[in-house]
């Protein structure tokens, strides 16, 4: 009976999510839950994680306080995983920091927080995640959330914009490296509305779509990018989500 119970956890795909407690990572990791994966949530707000709906997935989820740039806190995170569910079938790299700020007031230290947690953070998620990801007989997979700022700005962006964008040269520098039991590939989400978030129909309808994003329009392409099946053929990728923005030409 024991090993029929180890047997049937081990079966189990399992996915982990950095910054997974809230906003757009909790509707991802949600998303895998109901899809019949175990999932491991590292974030560095504990609030957010006491609060976390477990609900039903009380024996399927691993909540982890720990800071994605203290390669420490990654590593003991991991060795949590292992023991609790033995296996590692997807990384989704989710969590950031804003550090908007006007550019002759940021310091040094705001821009290497930003960069820290933002991409660094990234990169310690997979070094040290990849190694029990290929302990498995299958393919696995790495989502790294990028922005749309990593293609376009605001005045103020310069440490986050230039995070994210170090995330696509990540991205498809992993994939080079992992292929091919490992696929890497980014997504750029636009304006993504948070839990309880509402704007008004004219910032909805600036989107050639006619509507804002929500959290499953990134949520249902994050599975389909963890699907060898559906996306067995895709790696080193970029895919922009924003309703068409970075297409439309804006003139004053």
């Amino acid at each position: 009976m024991e090993n029929m119970i180890k047997n049937e956890k081990l079966s189990k795909r399992v996915a982990v999510v950095s910054g997974g407690a809230k906003n757009i990572g909790k509707g991802i990791a949600f998303e895998f839950l109901k899809n019949g994966w175990n999932v491991g949530i590292i974030d560095f707000d504990k609030k957010a994680l006491e609060e976390f709906p477990v609900g039903e997935f009380a024996q399927n989820i691993l909540l982890y306080q720990g800071d994605v740039s203290d390669e420490y806190s990654v590593a003991e995170f991991y060795v949590k995983i292992k023991e609790n569910f033995g296996r590692l079938d997807a990384i989704i790299n989710n969590a950031a920091i804003g550090g908007f700020k006007d550019f002759l007031s940021l310091s040094v230290n705001e821009w290497k927080r930003v960069i820290d947690v933002n991409l660094t953070g990234y990169f310690l998620m997979a070094r040290f995640g990849v190694p029990l990801m290929l302990e498995n007989p299958g393919k696995g997979s790495i989502v790294n959330i990028s922005s749309t700022r990593a293609l376009m700005s605001e005045p103020g962006n310069e440490a986050y914009s230039a995070s994210k964008a170090g995330i696509l040269g990540l991205t498809h520098a992993l994939a080079n490296s992992l292929g091919p039991k490992v696929r890497v590939n980014a997504i750029c989400p636009g304006w993504i509305l948070h839990e309880g978030e509402e704007i008004s129909q004219k910032e909805h309808e600036q989107h050639l779509t006619g509507r804002a994003g929500t959290i499953k329009d990134i949520a249902h392409l994050v599975m389909f990018l963890t699907d060898d099946e559906k996306s067995g053929f895709i790696t080193g990728q970029t895919f922009i989500v924003d309703g068409g923005m970075t297409k439309k030409m804006i003139y004053i």
